[in-house]
């Protein structure tokens, strides 16, 4: 007998990712299924504690090799957790729960802040928040999304 499962939507192995609660801009993220947790590049990042919780006050540049349009967010802070990154550097980063959107999918992520200056994406999707909702097609790009559009400059 064939189960019934839901058919799970391919991405590929980059694609534009919304943060509604964070930010209006889609940010190119890498889709990243050997990272355990996903990535936001955080630039001039502070904690500070308020009312007994930690909040992540930083900017996040959503658009690649650029820091025009930079966003001040600040954030609650779900915990930290060691990360290996590609350097191989084990570091500890505040990690935040945000809603992410994809290919007309909106569902809660963890992300760990971090300065992603020397790395080609803003952001990094990693195999927990891909976990469930689909599968990723390595040799693709942009399945499911299109760029943003450019605003045109007032004449």
């Amino acid at each position: 007998m064939r189960s019934r499962r839901k058919s799970k939507t391919v991405i590929g192995w980059r694609e534009w990712i919304e943060l509604p609660e964070l930010c209006a801009t889609p940010l190119k993220a890498k889709i990243d299924t050997g990272a355990r947790t996903s990535a936001l590049h955080a630039f001039d990042l502070t904690l500070r504690e308020s009312g007994g919780a930690t909040v992540a006050s930083f900017l996040l540049h959503p658009v690649q090799r650029s820091s025009a349009g930079a966003v001040r967010v600040e954030w609650p802070v779900q915990g930290f957790r060691k990360v290996r990154s590609s350097n191989g550097r084990v570091e500890t980063r505040p990690v935040i729960v945000t809603n992410a959107r994809a290919a007309g999918v909106e569902w809660p992520i963890e992300v760990t802040l971090a300065s992603r200056d020397e790395m080609g994406f803003r952001m990094l999707l990693g195999r927990g928040a891909l976990r469930q909702r689909f599968h990723v097609d390595p040799g693709r790009s942009f399945l499911t999304t299109r760029a943003p559009r450019k605003r045109r400059s007032p004449r």
